[in-house]
């Protein structure tokens, strides 16, 4: 079970490099945008493609925040409990994710469903077909609904164990010394 976990979190440390390459690159890119501006040039749309590089970085960014336990909650209840109700918190807490993540991720096919169908495209000068930004969107809520769902069966396997430590490392709140 440690190899699954292990291996969710390299596979979200390198998504996280790449959301982090794609931010850096729409950086980049506004920065030539506003420096050809000052003279008197401009390619424009770099406003639109940062747009759809957040929504993307934002859907495949929260499953390195799950891995990575950054995800803020709100623990003073649970800091004062015993470890199993403690652990039934975080149960609890893992469900809720993976079921948000789950139901976010089966509405946002739809949207692409319409977009493919109907060909649409940005009301833009760019006129980007809408399907890309938005495989690029629902591949990340996928993934998200994937890895809180396998968070969610280990937490599972655990809490039977008896594994309570086990628990507390996987979907538990990191202390200030470990933050």
């Amino acid at each position: 079970m440690l190899a699954v976990m292990n291996t969710l979190r390299r596979l979200n440390y390198y998504v996280a490099l790449l959301a982090g390459v794609a931010i850096v690159g729409c950086i980049m890119l506004i920065l030539v945008d506003i420096v050809l501006r000052k003279l008197g040039i401009s390619f424009g749309g770099a406003e639109e493609i940062s747009g759809y590089v957040m929504a993307g970085v934002a859907s495949w960014g929260a499953s390195y925040a799950l891995t990575e336990q950054a995800h803020v909650r709100i623990d003073f209840v649970r800091l004062r409990m015993r470890p199993l109700p403690r652990s039934m918190l975080d149960l609890i807490a893992i469900l809720s994710l993976a079921t948000t993540s789950v139901v976010i991720a089966s509405q946002c096919w739809p949207v692409l469903h319409d977009s493919i169908r109907f060909h649409s495209a940005a009301n833009s000068s760019l006129a980007i077909p809408m399907w890309i930004p938005q495989s690029i969107w629902l591949a990340g809520w996928l993934w998200f609904a994937f890895s809180s769902s396998v968070l969610a069966l280990l937490t599972i396997v655990y809490l039977i164990s008896g594994d309570l430590r086990q628990v507390d490392k996987l979907v538990g709140t990191r202390t200030e010394m470990e933050q």
